[in-house]
This record gives C-alpha cells, structure tokens and sequence, in this order.
C-alpha cells in the first residue's frame, strides 16, 4: 500500500473516532507530565457529548466522574497528593485510555521572547555558556519539559502538537536555556519533581501575549480582526495569546517566569501599565488566584545600531530597564531578576543564562518557598539625601551590604536644576554611598549606570547587581 492510501486510511480512521466521539485529550495531558502538588487540578478533554468519563488517578481510591456537555466537552479539578509518582490516570468511558509516567510536583510556566526561547545548544553562532557541559548532564527523571510551538491565531486554540519529555540530553538541548537553570536548581534544593511549562516567541512584543479584553485600555493599540491581518507572527496583538497561550491556560501551575521587553524597547512609557495589565489578568483568567511572577530586566545593549541614522532618546533601554523596575511595587507576589552584569553591546542574546534562570530561582525558593539564610533580592534604589554638594545614597536588600568587587564606581551621574548630567565620583560605604561632582555644587537628581549599553558596577555582597535607575521625571 503506498503512502498516499496510508494516509487516507489514517484520515478516515481519525474522523470515525471523532465521529464516535472517543475520549481525547489536549497534549498538555500526555504521558510523562507532572501535575500541581496540593491542589485541586484542572483536566479537560473530549468525549461522546452527553456521555460520561471515569477517572480513576493511581494515588487515590476515588474515581472521579467527569459529565460531557452537548459540545463534546468535559471538565473536572482532581485533587492531589504531596510531591511524588510515578502515577497513573485511567479514563474510561466505555473505552479506556491511560496517562503513565505522572509525576506529582510543582509545574513553572516559563514565558517571553528570545531570551526565553534560547535553547541550551544556543543559536547558530550565539553560544550559550556551559551550555554543552549543561546538555550532558542533564539526565533527571524527577523533571519534565514542555515546549508549545509557534502560533500566531487570531482565534483562541484549544490544543497544540507536542507533548511533556522527560529531561535527558536529547530533549533538554532544544529546551529554553533560562527555564532550565531556573527548574534545575528548584529541584536541586527542593528535592521535588519539577515541571517546565515552555511558551515563548522569539521577537515578540507584550502585548502580542494579552487578549482583547487585557488591552481594551490600550486604544493606541491596533487590534487584528481577520487571520490575514497578522502581518508580525510575533508582534500582532493577542495572536501568542490565542494561538499559544489559550490551550494551557488553566492548567494547574506553581508560578511563572518572563524573559521579555526587548521588542518594547522603544516604547518604554506604555510598558509599565502593559506588564501591569498583563499580569493582573492572566492570574484571572488561570483561575488561581495571585500566582507568583518572577521577570527578568531586560540586559544593557546597544539598541542605537536598530536606528543609526538618528537618536532618540527614550530608546536608549535604560528608560525600559527603568519601566521594568517601578512596576515592582505595582504587582502583587512579584519579583525581578536584574541582569546588569551580563550584557553585551554587540549581541542581544546574552550567553550567560545560568545566571538568569538561578536569579530567577532565588527569588522563587527565598518568597515562594520560604527558605531563608541567602540573598534572593538585588540591591534596590530606596532614595536620596542632600547635604550641600554632597548625595547620600540609600538601598533596599542589602543585607551585607554593597560592593564593587574592587573596582571604581563610575557609573553615576548628578545633575542640578539645568538637567544636565555629569558624572560622580562615587565613595563606598556600608549599605550607602556618597556622590560628589565640582561641576554641580547643588545638586537635585541623580543616575546609575542609565545608557543603552553599560556593565553594572555595583552589587550586594550575595553578588546581585544594582539595577540602572533615576531619581527624576525627566
């Protein structure tokens, strides 16, 4: 038989069992997941309607009882033990289909653009450091990856191909690089299976990843009303959202992590009220109450060759690396992870993503979990002091204090009343530093590290960098 009967038949076969309507399921149920630990957790799928689905999960004695609606359509929450597996779940309705391999533990959803997407192999000719060593030894049973595919819709989806793998060198390689870092030192301290959720686009902008209603305050912003009106498969309003994030929304999740605002750069004024509205509503919609969100700063690089032919100010990514940083104090259970140290001027990709996904995880073990003794925080601008000529400069999460590794401080600046910034020469204290400049003997304002591309000069002893910041408006 050739391959073009083989298929025909395959396609024939498919359509009488939807015709009878069999219990299916959306790939994010497949053999080898991991479900929420200590929940009650969403599962969903597709059935003869108005028939009947039993579930019977291998930690339990219960068998739970699903109704299938008029469309097809069923829906139940099965609660669920403390860390551990494997398991099983059996469905049977009539017919009887198994889930092998289940694991109980903490699933992240790991969000954003390319930073996120970098696979641990790297991209051609973009390395990520460690990378190899990392694929090599890779092999955990206790952590499981999934990746959804690239889709742009302008309709939300309700299913993707793919399904959860178990970590091991042939499938962690392709698997996002900071996720990684992030799920593998989870484990490591926790000792509990982990589950990475992966949904990135490389490119995307934020608001390609929010529906219609999280933007309706947005009216600048265009959105697509016809397929054929996705001109940016990454940059289209609310398409990542239908066509990605849709078929796993609501599945039981821990946390999530972001790695996203270079394809914002530019606008950094309208990026604070987007992550803000972004993240309220997704906890909404996920029907989990205030679930944590770590993000990452977006890393110094030189954004001016996009627009060599003029400046413009406010592209300079330092003014959303700034946006990044006081919508802090705007969202609820959230942290940042700040990556001044790491970038470089010449490639958007920094290689050093070991570094991103542990910031990331100490956040997470520190106000997620709980564990104490380390620091989890970097050093945050808490204000200033004037006395004459002199700025006393005071931080947040600096337990130990601060520290420049030895080297001079030349990062900041001050300005007085003309808004002209010179730089400061910089004295280190304990938890505070002194600035002075002879060209500004009153000064009223003050920067730190604000340029499109810099390397961050200043840390906590713990070896988190300070964030770039601004006292003023202007």
């Amino acid at each position: 038989m050739n391959r073009f009967y083989i298929f025909i038949l395959l396609a024939f076969t498919a359509s009488i069992q939807n015709a009878l309507g069999e219990i299916t399921l959306p790939a994010i149920f497949s053999d080898n997941m991991v479900l929420q630990r200590n929940m009650d957790a969403p599962m969903w799928g597709w059935g003869s309607p108005n028939g009947e689905v039993q579930i019977k999960p291998s930690w339990s004695s219960e068998v739970y009882h699903a109704k299938i609606n008029g469309e097809g359509q069923w829906r139940i929450t099965l609660p669920t033990p403390d860390a551990g597996g494997p398991y099983q779940i059996r469905l049977n309705d009539g017919d009887e289909i198994s889930l092998n391999n289940i694991l109980i533990g903490d699933i992240w959803l790991c969000s954003g653009q390319s930073n996120m997407e970098m696979p641990l192999k790297g991209f051609p000719g973009q390395p990520v450091e460690g990378g190899n060593e990392a694929i090599v030894t890779s092999r955990n049973p206790s952590i499981r990856l999934l990746t959804v595919p690239r889709k742009s819709r302008i309709n939300p989806e309700n299913d993707f191909e793919g399904g959860w793998k178990m970590a091991e060198p042939s499938s962690v390689g392709n698997f996002s690089a900071t996720a990684w870092f992030f799920g593998q030192l989870l484990h490591q301290v926790l000792d509990v299976p982990i589950g990475l959720l992966h949904v990135s686009y490389g490119g995307s902008n934020i608001e390609a990843w929010m529906n219609s209603e999280m933007l309706k305050d947005f009216p600048e912003i265009v959105l697509p009303e016809r397929q054929e009106q996705i001109k940016e498969l990454s940059r289209t309003p609310t398409v990542l959202y239908n066509g990605m994030l849709a078929p796993v929304i609501g599945f039981g999740i821990k946390g999530a992590i972001w790695y996203q605002g270079e394809s914002n750069y530019d606008r950094p004024d309208q990026y604070e009220d987007l992550q803000i509205a972004m993240v309220r509503e997704w906890r909404k919609v996920w029907g989990q109450g205030g679930f944590p969100f770590y993000y990452t700063q977006i890393s110094p690089f030189d954004y001016s060759q996009f627009t060599p032919d003029k400046k413009i100010e406010k592209n300079n990514s330092a003014y959303i690396r700034d946006a990044q940083r006081k919508v802090l104090d705007r969202i609820p259970k959230s942290g940042m992870a700040v990556l001044m140290d790491l970038g470089e001027d010449n490639n958007i990709h920094p290689k050093r993503k070991k570094e991103v996904g542990h910031r990331l995880a100490y956040m997470a073990l520190s106000h997620t979990y709980d564990i104490t003794g380390f620091e989890s925080f970097s050093p945050e601008y808490s204000g200033m002091e004037i006395n004459e000529n002199l700025v006393t400069v005071s931080f947040n999460h600096v337990p130990n204090g601060i520290t420049s590794f030895g080297k001079e401080v030349t990062g900041f600046e001050i300005s007085g009343e003309n808004r002209k910034f010179y730089p400061a020469k910089a004295v280190l204290r304990n938890k505070s530093l002194v600035l002075s400049s002879p060209d500004v003997p009153k000064p009223v304002a003050i920067r730190y590290a604000f340029k499109d591309f810099v390397v961050g000069e200043l840390f906590s002893t713990g070896g988190l960098p300070l964030s770039s910041f601004r006292s003023d408006d202007w």
